[in-house]
């Protein structure tokens, strides 16, 4: 790894990852109203008991990556460098619960808004999280923790 990065601002991702999700969906609201597409299957009982589904499993992976950032006293903040590398817990299921818990969250409203375009603008959301944020956080974790980042990413998978 690259030992000449400036680790004490941590990753140095400058924009809050929520605002992708927000933003991205944003979007697709938006090219609805100029591109609609017909909404209808998105508005059955089956789909939107699917979008409550989705809405608790995401809260799961979101309080539970919260609360142990909160009890190890480390930073969700991406310009902090982190006190302690999260590996037990939700982040022993995946690395990125927050982000995985945001995924679920923008597709259980998506489901409630009845969007196929946040649908079709997912991957791409996907896409700008995995090349801007974590990317360069596993960058950083690798250069913060090295050997023991590297053991953790070899038992724990990035998304699921």
């Amino acid at each position: 790894m690259n030992k000449q990065v400036d680790t004490s601002k941590g990753p140095g991702v400058y924009i809050p990852p929520p605002l992708f999700y927000v933003l991205i969906f944003v979007a697709a609201v938006y090219i609805q109203k100029k591109v609609p597409i017909l909404d209808s299957a998105l508005h059955t009982l089956v789909i939107k008991s699917l979008g409550i589904i989705l809405f608790i499993t995401a809260l799961f992976f979101l309080f539970r990556s919260l609360r142990q950032f909160f009890i190890t006293k480390n930073t969700i903040i991406l310009i902090k460098p982190a006190s302690s590398l999260q590996t037990t817990g939700i982040f022993a299921i995946t690395r990125n619960p927050m982000y995985v818990g945001l995924a679920i969250v923008y597709l259980g409203v998506t489901i409630f808004i009845g969007n196929w375009w946040n649908i079709i603008l997912f991957p791409i959301l996907i896409l700008i999280v995995q090349e801007y944020i974590i990317k360069r956080e596993e960058s950083y974790l690798a250069i913060e923790f090295e050997q023991e980042y590297e053991n953790y990413k070899k038992k724990v998978r990035r998304w699921l």
